[in-house]
């Protein structure tokens, strides 16, 4: 009896048999395989990273803006007019506002000249008076002055008042300038608890 010797597997007849790869394309595929694999990871990356800071500048440049600017001419949205209850009356002029906010306090700076019954209307939209009003009596902080750029001195007939009101309502600084007959001009802060 003689020994079989074992069969080798031999390719199929119809697929061609592959010659062995060598080192050289072997490195080479590998080389493309890891920089496809650094594109699709280090595009996106990069792309978040770019766009991360170009995000934190903008945030940046607006709050210098903003911070540098204080009042803006313009009236308040109807949404910041209610919310700080700040009833800006009809005619109105000069008007300006601006607004900030952190995770304590709300604040609402607005600032217009009105008539005589304009400066009624808006005392009274508010819930208090004219006769509420104190000669040279100012309400409004040196912080809440410096941060919209107003100054309240000098020889001018300056009158005041604080609408203190339960939370969540608004607290309301008034400042008024009689100076002028029939021109007052109003400056107000509100400010409100989120």
């Amino acid at each position: 009896m003689t020994a079989s010797l074992p069969r080798q597997a031999s390719a199929p007849p119809d697929e061609p048999e592959r010659p062995t790869e060598d080192r050289r394309h072997r490195n080479r595929r590998r080389a493309i395989t890891l920089l496809i694999i650094g594109l699709l990871i280090g595009v996106p990356a990069g792309y978040l990273v770019i766009s991360a800071n170009q995000s934190r500048d903008s945030g940046k440049d607006k709050e210098a803006k903003y911070s540098a600017t204080g009042l803006t001419p313009d009236w308040p949205s109807k949404v910041q007019r209610r919310l700080y209850q700040v009833p800006v009356p009809h005619p109105a002029d000069l008007v300006a506002s601006y607004e900030t906010n952190n995770w304590k306090t709300s604040r609402l700076y607005v600032q217009f000249r009105t008539t005589d019954a304009g400066l009624a209307a808006f005392l009274t939209g508010m819930g208090v008076s004219r006769a509420d009003l104190k000669k040279n009596d100012i309400t409004i902080s040196e912080r809440d002055q410096k941060i919209s750029g107003w100054k309240f001195d000098g020889p001018r007939s300056w009158w005041g008042l604080t609408h203190a009101q339960k939370d969540p309502a608004p607290t309301q600084d008034v400042m008024v300038n009689l100076t002028v007959p029939n021109a007052p001009k109003v400056y107000v802060v509100s400010r409100t608890v989120p």
